[in-house]
């Protein structure tokens, strides 16, 4: 396992530091509105989904790249039909020079489309690095997940940190998003417990409606009880108001110790509002005098 590095000292503008976001293949022309809110070098995730295709994962990781952004292209392993379509995405990154970067996950479907049936068996391939990978993201879940047994997430996390370490690449642990500070905080302190020390990206909703907020907590398992609901700032039986995450973020850096806790960075997901929720970081940040 790797060792803890040191973290910073806590609070809002540590964390507000080096943030990372998330964007469809779809969401170029947004991306390209909301440039003048994003820090050069930012992280931008670009996602691997079902109705995307190679072609349009290239141009946003591209636009990414050409905007002045790390792009950090996703690689859903379920979703993957063949070792050779594997390696076609893989050599396109290269032949872009956008390879050093990518987030391995399992996927949405149940089952798998090919040979890959995990996000380890990716790693396990040795074809990451071997196309140019250096540094990769894993997924964690501090309130567990809908399908996978809290014992089996316990095992892949410790299995897929190792093996990255064994190969020499680096990486970043991006949890799913939560509304809940505790959940989140005692499961980074259980991480650095079992000896991972690499840098967590915690997982935040960015501003969206509270209907699409609640869809997207039930698809994902994510607790939406009324207290949870009530720390957040909306209510359940208000759906048609807007919320953003400034209670969630003040509640972290509340809570941050980087003794317990290790590296935290924030990582915004953004259901397709680039924009509004770059803008909303920026708006925030010069709030809090940050």
């Amino acid at each position: 396992m790797d060792s803890l590095p040191t973290a910073p000292a806590p609070g809002l503008a540590s964390l507000l530091k080096d943030f990372s976001l998330e964007m469809t293949g779809k969401d170029v022309p947004k991306l390209e509105e909301a440039r003048t809110h994003i820090p050069p070098g930012t992280r931008i995730n670009v996602t691997f989904l079902g109705n995307e295709d190679l072609g349009m994962r290239l141009a946003a990781a591209r636009a990414v790249q050409r905007l002045g952004y790390i792009p950090v292209p996703h690689i859903s392993a379920r979703r993957l039909r063949s070792k050779a379509e594997l390696e076609e995405f893989l050599a396109a990154l290269r032949s872009e020079g956008i390879a050093d970067n990518v987030f391995v996950v399992g996927g949405d479907p149940t089952t798998s489309h090919g040979p890959y049936e995990d996000s380890l068996a990716l790693i396990w391939s040795g074809l990451l690095q071997g196309y140019g990978a250096r540094h990769v993201g894993i997924s964690g879940y501090p309130e567990g997940h809908p399908t996978i047994p809290d014992p089996v997430l316990w095992t892949a996390i410790e299995d897929k940190t190792a093996v990255l370490a064994q190969q020499g690449l680096t990486g970043d642990i991006i949890t799913q998003f939560g509304f809940d500070v505790a959940p989140i905080l005692t499961w980074a302190e259980e991480i650095r417990r079992r000896g991972i020390g690499t840098p967590v990206r915690i997982g935040v909703p960015g501003p969206a409606g509270i209907k699409r907020l609640m869809t997207y907590a039930t698809r994902f398992g994510v607790g939406t009880s009324t207290s949870i609901a009530k720390k957040y700032g909306f209510s359940l039986t208000n759906l048609m108001g807007t919320a953003g995450p400034d209670r969630f973020l003040r509640a972290l850096a509340d809570g941050y110790d980087p003794k317990r806790h290790g590296v935290l960075k924030l990582h915004f997901y953004t259901f397709g509002g680039i924009r509004a929720t770059s803008q909303w970081i920026a708006d925030f940040s010069a709030r809090e005098g940050n």
